[in-house]
């Protein structure tokens, strides 16, 4: 492995080539300590890579007080480090690497040519002028009795004992970007407080007939809005085989995944038509449609027809078709009800993992002195929008400067 690289300590081992990992790594070197870091793939920054295929969200642009309370629970122990690293910060930092951003009318923000890859070629080109060292194809494999890192290479396994370790492992999802959740065990054998890794802004299992998915799975829902345990929400989602899936569904999964962990399913309803009163749907439906069909009756009047009267004729029942407020309650507050979360493997992101409460405020285990956790593998999580990225970013600083810190007191006992 790398035999002209000295791995003599002090240096930092940075177990993971995403945002979060590499975030740390910077930090670390511009400490002036030595870093290396690990990757089980053949380059760094796949998922990123991944993500900005529909181009990059890097943050969002609304208010810090707002942005922090996306994190749900977790939004206590995040707002410190987004205070400090935030969605600001985080665009001065791209510019300074030469990535202008800009604001999408949604709020979100954008590298201004959209792409991830200009903006991950020059931060690697950054940190390997500061110094770091990259070394792919190496997978780490937990630790051996004595506290050593193992780490499996093209070469075989090698042994080494940095003097601090982060770790930016990701959570359970995409697995063959390399986020496969393996971690997991080796954390818990070491005593490390962990929650159960689960399924994050995924779809749901609806159940829906032959005839609807044959129609309709893989068609966009534009323009709804979803209610779910008193939160309204509205933005578009997309019928699958199976179900649901989308921003607007991602926006509510938690809601919906620990509904069905505690109940074995979960309901909400959706509006196909949230700019429009129940009184002008109703209105509209009881007017006098002479020969024509309901169908026909329904997209002249409400301009509703395609996926969405396809939903109406899939759930609403047949009796009630014919009934006027009925019919309209339904295209106000349609009822589904979801019976799973899709596989993790299938999400966009995860729940669950290393537990804030096992790290010290500089996300350091209080069970692995000297060990740093950063990124997905804590258990947080955010909605789609730029939250996700965001917090990984500002993981990765404080868990780089927390080892930087960390290395610095050891050096001068």
């Amino acid at each position: 492995m790398d035999p002209d690289i000295d791995f003599r300590p002090p240096f930092a081992a940075v177990i993971g080539g995403g945002p979060s990992g590499l975030m740390a790594a910077e930090t670390l070197a511009a400490a002036g300590h030595g870093v290396h870091v690990f990757d089980g793939m053949p380059s760094v920054g796949r998922k990123f890579l991944l993500a900005g295929k529909g181009g990059l969200n890097l943050t969002h642009a609304e208010p810090l007080p707002a942005f922090s309370q996306r994190f749900f629970e977790r939004s206590p122990q995040l707002a410190g480090w987004l205070t400090e690293f935030g969605p600001e910060p985080l665009r001065r930092w791209a510019s300074d690497l030469g990535v202008e951003t800009f604001v999408g009318s949604s709020g979100r923000v954008f590298p201004k040519d959209l792409k991830a890859a200009p903006l991950l070629r020059a931060w690697l080109h950054r940190l390997r002028t500061q110094g770091v060292q990259f070394h792919m194809r190496h997978r780490w494999q937990g630790w051996t009795e004595d506290g050593a890192l193992r780490l499996a290479t093209p070469q075989g396994e090698r042994l080494l004992r940095p003097a601090a370790t982060v770790l930016a492992l990701g959570g359970a999802s995409w697995q063959r970007l390399g986020s496969d959740g393996a971690w997991w065990p080796w954390l818990q054998a070491r005593g490390v407080d962990l929650a159960a890794l689960r399924p994050s802004n995924c779809g749901f299992d609806v159940g829906w007939s032959e005839h609807f998915r044959s129609r309709h799975a893989g068609q966009p829902l534009k323009g709804v809005a979803v209610t779910v345990a008193e939160v309204r929400q509205a933005g578009e989602a997309v019928v699958t085989a199976t179900g649901l899936e989308g921003s607007l569904v991602y926006a509510v999964s938690s809601l919906l995944r620990e509904a069905i962990a505690r109940d074995g399913s979960a309901s909400f309803t959706l509006d196909l038509l949230p700019a429009r009163e129940l009184a002008w749907v109703h209105s509209e439906i009881a007017h006098p449609r002479g020969p024509r069909s309901l169908s026909t009756h329904l997209k002249t009047r409400l301009k509703l027809d395609g996926v969405k009267a396809g939903l109406l004729w899939e759930i609403v029942p047949k009796q009630a078709q014919s009934d006027p407020l009925a019919l309209a309650t339904a295209v106000k507050a349609l009822p589904i009800t979801v019976t799973a979360a899709r596989p993790i493997d299938e999400a966009i992101s995860t729940a669950g993992g290393v537990r804030f409460e096992g790290l010290d405020e500089h996300l350091m285990s209080t069970a692995l002195p000297g060990v740093f956790c950063a990124g997905e593998m804590l258990d947080w999580e955010a909605p789609t929008g730029g939250y996700l990225l965001t917090a990984c970013f500002a993981t990765g600083r404080v868990a780089g400067a927390g080892a930087a810190a960390w290395m610095a007191a050891e050096r001068s006992a």
